[in-house]
């Protein structure tokens, strides 16, 4: 083995690359998933504290504070602790050395800031004399000369690391900014900071709970109360003492002390998962890499390998030869990928954070990246599949090695170029491929629809000597001698053209059914965007659906910018975080104008006619909502149903569910209601998002500068042009999927390689013949053009076969893991310029390795092949 790997360094140095780079891919992106997740973990423990139990309303996001004296003062509760949760934005001052990457939201960089940039921060409001024995780590600690009463001071705030890095001061050496400014509604509230808390994650301010309450307008209201429960309490008792009497909208839950980690990392599984199953593409491609080298070295040592036979090496000794030469191979090239997977894990975490760029996990949560977390557990799992990958790969070699008839092979008359048993298997793989398609999801996950991926690969490269003899069969016999033998050849030893075409296959099946989903999403999201952008100007107040609260405009606001010279049309939004499921994250609810129908917002399948619409008790009609797909899968809705909207102040509204939209910009769901509607409901005359039509000719700088002026704060208002949108918009696609791009990248190098090693092989299996062809008078350019037209015919059939399967895998990827994963659709598109461009490289490398093959077979040494035959 050893000596084999002497002589042959490149061909094995690649089957270990092709291993390593698998192995690193997949093992890499699980480290960056994990340590993103134990960090956010992390930062929820140290603020929630730990808690016996968590009380929160049973139904919307804020509870009434009189539940905090019913659960104060039951006898079973050792310790209450009330707390208001307020998710706000601040203004970061100049950072000159701040740290280049992706920040913890895609539309939020975190280079580069400049004085006034507005930033996400969560304000939590506690009662200091309380939090502190549930949270240690929230325990005000005030600055040096600072009063000690200050930690009581409603006008005084404390901050974490993070906060204190984003404002401006150095966190680790306990530098404090005098001030911060919060936003609240339509101001932005100067509060001085008093100290510092321990409490690590993203920036957050610590402040007394009677001061948030009344600086954000939440008097009254609490968002969850902790509990420490005496000793042998049953909580679930304790919670249904609490409920007996009290209304629907006075009546708490039980909530999971993690619950905000469990929902991020429930929100981002589908993505991790996607991720992770792509990385996988490498270490797929990596196998039939294996199994090319080991083909080729097989087909090199059939005169040693049958020589040891006539000694007496038993048929299964030979087998396990080559096998434990795979798995040597995978061995080595688990250890590396490994290794190599920890060293992109750690620069991945610096460079593009722990979410890759996808805003899913939140990025990064501490002003820096998250630690690693290595895992042993999962390294023996990622090294396991190397190994399992580089043995799949040598199977089939070590089954000919095996098979070979040693004293036949030592005349070279022991290989069948045409023998092809178990004819029936690719088909079949394919029928059950296609039929795993239609089922649903199990777990929330496309597990059924990744087999199905895996069947149609396998059974459509099981499928290419069907293959070749189908499409050759189309073709003319010519008359030109070296393209007449070619031709005849590559027919008559179709069976080979597996070895010969399944790298080429499987890496460019793999590629073109990436390239196909990622530009559909992309050709989906753009013309979403064209359909849901259609004013000339766009404000907003608020970042996120949890900000809307803390960040909105007034009626006031919206007069004056609709008298604005040039503005003819004005549509305000408001945002509202609405739960259907207290369960379940709350989604968005956005009341805005919704014009005859419903022809603004991006559609999806019928739209109920409006006299099907029910009426209330009074005869009025019932308020019309319109659900996004992912709304309609996650919470169960079906179109034509009426339901009971939750209001903010405990009342419910009943609506009915005319049509579903497609929404790709929240993934826990959008509801859509008009404003009328909600205004004649709630009498909420806020909105967070203003879209302004101006006049035809109107240059929108000026608008901008005004409505700037209009605001209390210029820096409330983030202003931007559907062209600015749609720019940022899909630089956060493209960076979100440009794991994808590398992913595909290296399927194809693998599969590139793949083809050098398989022409390789069959070059040296067939020296004797070409031997046999210059001593019949062939020279040596005729048998050059022959082993290149060979290499252009497998290469083209090849080509033809992997586009084919490639757009069959992508639709499975389009039209079934997309929507059971995110739940939402998107339409088919081929990108037919990149298509083209992938299959001309492909063939153009086939063709040129088969030449760099054929030089050495028309070599004048050739010829001295058959003299191993007298």
């Amino acid at each position: 083995m050893l000596a084999q790997w002497r002589h042959h360094p490149g061909q094995t140095l690649l089957a270990v690359l092709a291993i390593a780079l698998g192995v690193a891919l997949a093992f890499a992106v699980h480290l960056i998933n994990a340590s993103a997740l134990a960090e956010f973990g992390q930062a929820v423990r140290a603020v929630n504290g730990q808690p016996d139990a968590v009380l929160r309303p049973a139904e919307g996001t804020r509870l009434d504070e009189a539940a905090y004296p019913r659960a104060a003062l039951h006898p079973q509760v050792a310790l209450a602790s009330p707390v208001l949760e307020i998710d706000t934005q601040t203004l970061a001052p100049r950072r000159a050395d701040a740290a280049s990457g992706s920040g913890s939201a895609p539309t939020a960089p975190r280079a580069g800031l400049t004085r006034g940039a507005k930033q996400a921060v969560r304000v939590l409001g506690i009662d200091a004399l309380r939090a502190p024995a549930l949270a240690p780590d929230l325990l005000p600690r005030p600055r040096e000369g600072a009063d000690r009463l200050a930690l009581l001071d409603p006008d005084r705030v404390f901050l974490n690391p993070a906060a204190q890095r984003l404002l401006g001061g150095s966190g680790s050496s306990g530098g404090l900014p005098e001030a911060v400014q919060l936003q609240s509604g339509e101001r932005m509230l100067s509060l001085r900071v008093a100290g510092s808390v321990a409490a690590e994650g993203p920036p957050l301010v610590v402040m007394d709970l009677a001061g948030a309450q009344q600086h954000f307008g939440h008097l009254g209201q609490l968002s969850r109360i902790d509990l420490r429960l005496a000793a042998g309490t049953d909580a679930t008792a304790l919670l249904d003492q609490l409920n007996r009497g009290q209304p629907g909208a006075a009546r708490l839950r039980l909530a999971p002390v993690q619950e905000a980690a469990q929902r991020v990392s429930n929100l981002s599984r589908a993505y991790r998962v996607n991720l992770g199953v792509l990385s996988l593409v490498a270490l797929f491609t990596g196998a039939f890499l294996v199994f090319s080298v080991q083909s080729l070295g097989v087909a090199k040592r059939v005169p040693q390998l049958a020589l040891l036979g006539v000694l007496g090496m038993a048929a299964r000794e030979r087998l396990r030869l080559v096998q434990v030469e795979s798995l040597a191979l995978g061995v080595v090239g688990a250890l590396l990928g490994l290794a190599l997977g920890t060293a992109l894990a750690a620069l991945a975490l610096q460079w593009l954070g722990g979410d890759l760029g996808s805003g899913l996990i939140g990025g990064q949560t501490g002003g820096g990246a998250p630690p690693l977390q290595w895992s042993t557990g999962a390294a023996l799992v990622y090294g396991a599949l190397g190994l399992l990958a580089a043995w799949v790969g040598g199977w089939h070699p070590a089954r000919q090695a095996a098979r070979l008839a040693p004293a036949l092979s030592l005349k070279g008359l022991g290989h069948d170029g045409r023998r092809q048993r178990g004819a029936w298997r690719g088909p079949a793989l394919l029928i059950g491929g296609v039929l795993l398609a239609f089922l649903p999801p199990l777990g929330d996950l496309p597990l059924a629809a990744y087999l199905s991926v895996a069947l149609l690969l396998l059974g459509g490269i099981l499928c290419v000597p069907m293959g070749v003899g189908g499409l050759l069969a189309l073709l003319r016999t010519p008359l030109q001698p070296v393209a007449l033998l070619a031709i005849e050849r590559a027919r008559d030893q179709r069976a080979t053209a597996t070895v010969a075409v399944a790298g080429v296959v499987a890496s460019l099946a793999l590629a073109v059914a990436m390239t196909v989903m990622v530009a559909s999403f992309r050709d989906s999201v753009t013309r979403w965007l064209d359909q849901v952008l259609p004013a000339d100007l766009y404000a907003r107040t608020a970042t996120g659906t949890s900000q809307a609260d803390a960040a909105w405009l007034g009626p006031d606001f919206l007069r004056r910018a609709a008298a604005l010279p040039g503005v003819t049309r004005l549509q305000a939004q408001r945002l509202q975080p609405i739960s259907l499921d207290p369960d379940q994250p709350p989604m968005a609810l956005l009341a805005r104008e919704v014009g005859p129908g419903a022809s603004d917002l991006p559609l999806v399948g019928e739209l109920l006619e409006d006299s099907e619409r029910p009426l209330t008790a009074d005869r009025k009609p019932v308020p019309a909502l319109y659900a996004s797909e992912t709304a309609m899968a996650l919470r169960g809705l079906r179109l034509g149903q009426t339901l009971d909207l939750p209001l903010p102040d405990g009342r419910r509204l009943r609506v009915w569910l005319r049509g579903v939209w497609r929404d790709y910009a929240r993934q826990q769901g959008t509801l859509v209601i008009d404003r009328r509607d909600w205004l004649a409901a709630t009498g909420d005359t806020r909105v967070n998002d203003l879209a302004l039509w101006l006049t035809p000719g109107t240059d929108a700088a000026p608008v901008r500068e005004a409505l700037r002026r209009l605001a209390p704060d210029p820096a409330l208002l983030e202003l931007a042009t559907p062209g600015e949108i749609r720019a940022t918009s899909l630089q956060i696609f493209d960076r979100s999927f440009a794991v994808t791009y590398w992913l595909q990248a290296v399927a194809v190098g693998i599969g590139l390689f793949g083809i050098a090693a398989s022409f390789s092989g069959q070059v040296l299996a067939r020296r004797r013949e070409f031997g046999a062809l210059q001593h019949l008078g062939a020279s040596r350019a005729q048998v050059l053009a022959l082993v290149s037209a060979e290499g252009a015919v497998w290469t083209a059939v090849g080509t033809l076969l992997g586009l084919a399967l490639g757009l069959a895998v992508a639709v499975v990827l389009v039209h079934v893991v997309n929507p059971q994963s995110f739940h939402w659709t998107m339409e088919l598109s081929l990108p037919l310029g990149r298509l083209a461009l992938l299959a001309l490289a492909v063939l153009a490398a086939g063709t040129g390795t088969a030449w760099l093959a054929g030089r050495a077979a028309a070599s004048r040494q050739m010829a001295l092949a058959v003299k191993e035959d007298w």
